[in-house]
């Protein structure tokens, strides 16, 4: 309205002057015939005014126009923007939740920290350049680094953006000492995750970074911005719904330079929920200082209900070097690791020997091969003009199943896997749990492994299945594999009476704890496996492995082939034999040992510590 006001008085006021002008002009002409003769230039002179009213009547009506347009039609939108300079709305940052292990010792928790944000619509785009690099002189920061974080959320974004996370209390100091040359920078407290163990258990925990660009095509309905902090990998990415918390926020009045005046509203943010894990903090140091440097990976779990006691991949990682800035430098040293983000507990490679408890099932329960049976082995039996060699290049005489496994005779379960033919074996391969994911939270980051049939060969190798497939297959080589965590779950049969489990590392995870399958395995069955099992240590592959202090064991060593690299070593076991509760299983990657050597010892001092910490109490 103020507008029409203006083109309304601008217009009568150009009219009346026009009119005095004519009124004036009549009275001249009155006075004087004589004058007539200037009548043309007097014409002009009027016409000049008549020109000059019509353009500032454009003039005006355009800038009424504009002004009216401003008011009437953005009126709304500049007062909102107006209102943004006045006030601002703060996020509250949940606190995220506590991550414990069985017996409630902290795994995971948070800190108070300090971060600095910016405002990234309160300045210019040309005057943020000159700001960042005042800001980055004070943290040590490149400026390029923060202002291409700048650019990615956009110089017209409305709310609070997090630039650096966890900086000193000395440099939040000087970020407030220095405030008038910081227009936009604000530094806020806030909760950082922390895991008081270090390394400890790193691919079980996962980490936490923020959220980049490339998540919030999907998050954004998840009410995640960019720089949000959330679950990377491990638990910390597996269960980060109910880790997260709801956000908070306070809305607050500020001045010019950005100081609080007083705050408008609050809204209490609600931290997320603990959890409780299976892991036992004491089986996990002690799988931990088993496996030392060994590349590889080492698991423990309870064969009875999988719930996951422990779990170990090395090489591993600080979780907490992710919550702070992570260089570019420090990043490249990470990658340049051998991969130490692969959580290999969860990784296939082929079982080598362990496998034999499936072959041993599938020929019993065949019919073919029934648990008293004995058979001739050879230095190497034949199949398609190939020789399929022992591995002691000699044989062991006749054998039944017992010291087919102490032994680990693999002509015997050559002639086990080739009775039964490959599509028993393959299926018996499946009911164990190979070729899925066993049901472990971690499922993004679980490989399912591979059992390969005819239909799979002929797709990727372009071929069928050969009798000589099912050989390889039998003592756990050719196209399988399986994942350490695979592996003891597999042991947990024998061990359990009988009984798929499903793993798991959430505590309160009652469904988990009720699922278990049934194998139909008969007492009979079960017995050949378990006296197999117990003779690999009496007088078998690992027969020289200590065995003082402890119950007696049952266990398998393996040693996979990987050419052109050196072999793989496997050992898994589970105590005591008669009543067990604990199985471990420990994989060398290309360590270039047998399983006797290199990885039944550590199974050995993870018992060791077991059973020990257990008398103690």
């Amino acid at each position: 309205m103020v507008a029409l006001l203006i083109i309304y008085d601008a217009a009568r006021s150009l009219i009346l002057a026009i009119a005095t002008h004519t009124k004036f002009m009549s009275s001249i002409q009155s006075i004087s015939v004589t004058r007539q003769s200037t009548s043309r230039s007097v014409g002009r002179t009027y016409q000049s005014f008549l020109i000059m009213g019509i353009v500032s009547i454009l003039m005006m009506g355009g800038l009424g126009s504009r002004l009216a347009y401003l008011q009437l039609v953005e009126g709304k939108q500049h007062q909102e923007r107006a209102e943004q300079n006045r006030t601002r709305t703060i996020p509250k940052q949940p606190v995220r939740g506590n991550i414990f292990d069985r017996k409630g010792r902290t795994l995971a928790t948070s800190r108070l920290s300090h971060a600095v944000f910016v405002w990234p619509n309160s300045l210019s785009q040309e005057q943020w350049p000159a700001v960042m690099k005042r800001l980055g002189e004070i943290i040590e920061v490149p400026t390029d680094e923060m202002l291409s974080r700048l650019k990615k959320a956009g110089y017209d974004y409305p709310k609070p953006l997090r630039i650096v996370r966890n900086i000193t209390r000395a440099q939040a100091t000087a970020i407030e000492e220095f405030r008038h040359e910081l227009p936009g920078v604000e530094v806020q407290a806030e909760a950082v995750r922390t895991y008081p163990q270090g390394k400890l258990a790193s691919h079980i925990l996962g980490y936490t970074g923020e959220v980049d660009e490339e998540y919030l095509e999907e998050l954004p309905a998840l009410g995640y911005r960019l720089g949000d902090i959330i679950g990377q990998m491990g638990v910390e990415a597996a269960f980060e719904s109910q880790l997260r918390g709801i956000w908070g926020g306070q809305k607050v009045e500020v001045d010019n330079t950005g100081r609080v005046l007083r705050v408008v509203g609050d809204e209490a943010a609600k931290a997320g929920n603990d959890l409780h894990l299976t892991l036992d903090m004491d089986v996990q140091k002690a799988l931990e200082k088993a496996i030392g440097n060994t590349k590889g990976a080492i698991v423990a779990i309870d064969p009875n209900n999988g719930a996951v006691l422990g779990m170990v991949s090395r090489p591993d990682f600080d979780p907490n070097i992710f919550s702070g800035r992570v260089s570019e430098e420090t990043w490249k040293q990470l990658q340049g690791v051998d991969h130490p983000f692969v959580n290999r507990a969860l990784r296939g490679f082929a079982p080598a020997s362990t496998f034999k408890i499936v072959t041993t099932v599938a020929g019993i329960k065949s019919g073919k091969f029934p648990y008293h049976t004995y058979l001739n082995t050879y230095p190497y039996i034949t199949a398609g003009g190939i020789q399929f060699w022992d591995w002691n290049r000699a044989g062991f005489g006749p054998l039944g199943y017992e010291g087919a496994m102490a032994h680990s005779s693999d002509t015997f379960f050559y002639q086990i896997g080739r009775g039964v033919g490959g599509p028993t074996l393959i299926q018996w391969t499946r009911n164990f749990g190979f070729g899925a994911k066993t049901g472990i939270e971690l499922a993004d980051e679980e490989d399912p492994g591979l059992v390969a049939d005819d239909a799979w060969k002929r797709q990727n190798i372009g071929e069928g299945w050969y009798e000589g497939d099912t050989i390889n297959m039998s003592i756990g080589q050719g196209y399988l594999l399986a994942s350490p965590l695979q592996v003891a779950v597999m042991f947990a049969v024998p061990a359990n009476g009988g009984y798929r489990v499903k793993p798991h590392l959430l505590k309160d995870d009652e469904d988990s704890k009720q699922w278990r399958e049934s194998l139909g395995l008969s007492a009979e069955t079960i017995a050949v496996l378990r006296d197999g099992l117990q003779a690999v240590l009496t007088y078998g592959t690992a027969k020289t492995l200590p065995l003082s202090g402890l119950p007696t064991i049952a266990g398998k060593t393996g040693t996979a082939e990987d050419q052109p690299r050196l072999s793989h070593a496997w050992f898994g076991a589970y105590a005591p034999a008669d009543k067990p509760e604990i199985v471990v299983v420990a994989f060398a990657e290309n360590s270039g040992g047998g399983g006797g050597v290199v990885a039944a010892p550590m199974v050995r001092q993870v018992l060791v510590d077991y059973f020990q910490n257990k008398n103690k109490k």
